[in-house]
């Protein structure tokens, strides 16, 4: 599968990320009961935001998945963990569908983590699932995710999981 990646516009795709974050499938992004002007408002602000980014990741030309990446230092695990230089923290969301297609989300995961080492500044890629989302945390060690230990948010108990490059890229060519 090959994909490409788009800026989410908040205005243009208000519609598309409300029906995406607040289906049940979506429960780890805690926007169920959010109303379609708080989608957008919360992605007005990731635009404004120069230490986070929400891209929509593309398949045949339409958006087939959400990817946000951010600046650990500055958001999500400031304070909670110490930042190195070259981390980046990522989060991806494939929607729900009626027609599951095998292999899909795995294919997302690795072509959000392969769009990431692009960067040859990122030297590794942060993640803080819920501890309860094990269908995240296989697909994460799938990649070269190693977890290191679970901490708190504000929001979740986490588990904080760390990728090098390397790891990644043995993961993928095994």
């Amino acid at each position: 599968m090959t994909f490409t990646f788009r800026t989410v516009d908040p205005l243009k795709d208000g519609e598309l990320l409300y029906s995406w974050l607040t289906h049940p499938k979506a429960a780890f992004w805690m926007m169920q009961d959010a109303k379609p002007e708080e989608v957008e408002r919360a992605y007005m602000e990731i635009a404004a935001d120069e230490h986070h980014h929400a891209l929509f990741g593309l398949r045949d030309g339409e958006p087939a998945f959400l990817m946000e990446k951010y600046d650990p230092a500055h958001r999500e695990l400031a304070g909670l963990y110490e930042a190195r230089p070259g981390d980046i923290g990522m989060h991806f969301l494939t929607p729900a569908t009626d027609a599951p297609e095998h292999g899909f989300t795995k294919a997302v995961i690795t072509a959000v983590m392969a769009h990431l080492f692009e960067d040859p500044a990122v030297e590794r890629v942060v993640v803080e699932p819920d501890v309860g989302n094990k269908a995240v945390h296989a697909l994460n060690a799938a990649v070269g995710f190693v977890a290191e230990r679970e901490i708190d948010k504000p929001e979740k108990r986490a588990l904080l999981s760390f990728c090098t490059r390397e790891q990644f890229e043995k993961a993928v060519t095994a």
